[in-house]
């Protein structure tokens, strides 16, 4: 079998695109996109910043949301990625996301979402002038009705969840179910 060797990258994959929420200092809503991160524990989420308007708005009030962008919303969520909340403050008017406060934190959430985690910051890692990692609690997660399966759980096929492809710097919608985790393996028992 031919094989091909390449140096270390970031190619964990599927790779989340993260749509974070945030105040800035006078009230206005920020987001950022942000691919490095997952789920951390049971209730936790991990995410690594960078120096970002939205890891100074995380220095001030430890609280944000967490959306996952989707093909609907993928133009914008590439656009709050890609520009700087520090040099367009109200880069939120160009999405044509409109933003409502969190009900459990002093965060916004934008309507065109799927479903948004309300978190707050429990520990920073390693944090630097560079930035640093993130270690959140879930609060709460706000899930559209029209995105629930029959059992009233969120339907992530009903979504149409992008992930990041880092090695061709591309989007890819996730696809359907292909089988049945805790249940399948038991076959070859």
């Amino acid at each position: 079998m031919k094989t091909t060797n390449f140096k270390p990258k970031a190619w964990v994959l599927p790779q989340p695109v993260l749509i974070i929420g945030t105040y800035n200092e006078d009230g206005t809503p920020n987001a950022m996109n942000a691919a490095w991160g997952g789920q951390w524990d049971m209730n936790e989420v991990m995410i690594s910043m960078g120096n970002h308007q939205t890891t100074k708005n995380l220095n001030r009030c430890g609280e944000f949301t967490l959306a996952f962008a989707t093909t609907e919303t993928l133009e914008a969520s590439d656009y709050v990625g890609i520009v700087s909340g520090k040099t367009t403050p109200d880069k939120i008017a160009h999405t044509g996301w409109k933003a409502n406060k969190g009900e459990n934190v002093n965060a916004p959430v934008f309507d065109v979402f799927p479903m948004t985690m309300e978190c707050r910051i429990v520990k920073k890692l390693d944090e630097s002038a560079t930035g640093y990692y993130i270690i959140a609690e879930i609060l709460n997660i706000i899930c559209k009705d029209e995105y629930l399966a029959e059992d009233g759980k969120p339907d992530v096929e009903k979504m149409k969840l992008i992930t990041f492809d880092p090695i061709h710097n591309g989007y890819i919608e996730l696809g359907h179910r292909v089988g049945n985790a805790f249940s399948d393996g038991k076959k070859l028992k």
